[in-house]
């Protein structure tokens, strides 16, 4: 195992059907985290008694949190460091709760060449199911940087 950071992956290395993802728990402190850093405090996700007498019957973890999963396995994994974001489509399907184990993955779709994008299908799953899904176009370095001294 090497003890150099991870590099992510230049243009060069990527095939389509690559996947990657991670899991993180829902947590109250994640939560409040993201709201303060989001400036969403939407009650939905913040006031137990608010949330209660909604459709949801309490409170739910924003849908841009469970989406950042995606982000940081774009930017720290597949592809990787030196990525950058050009575009992502999200659709939301189901709730998610505290306590719930969110499994961002993204998976190398189309691969272009000449404009050095990666087309890659991104979802987050909580138990096997989709909560969200939706695709990403990726700009991903052709050569590796040197290392700085």
């Amino acid at each position: 195992m090497s003890t150099e950071p991870f590099a992510g992956y230049i243009l060069d290395e990527l095939s389509v059907g690559m996947s990657a993802e991670l899991t993180r728990t829902i947590t109250e402190d994640r939560i409040q985290r993201f709201a303060e850093a989001s400036d969403d405090f939407n009650p939905i996700h913040m006031d137990e008694a608010y949330a209660s007498r909604t459709a949801y019957r309490g409170r739910i973890a924003h849908g841009l949190l469970s989406a950042s999963f995606v982000s940081a396995v774009v930017g720290t994994m597949l592809p990787g460091p030196g990525s950058i974001y050009l575009g992502q489509t999200l659709s939301f399907h189901k709730a998610v709760r505290i306590g719930d184990e969110v499994t961002g993955r993204v998976t190398v779709t189309d691969i272009d060449q000449e404009s050095a994008r990666v087309t890659l299908k991104t979802e987050c799953l909580v138990e096997g199911e989709p909560v969200l899904d939706g695709e990403a176009v990726i700009r991903v370095p052709r050569k590796r940087r040197p290392a700085r001294a």
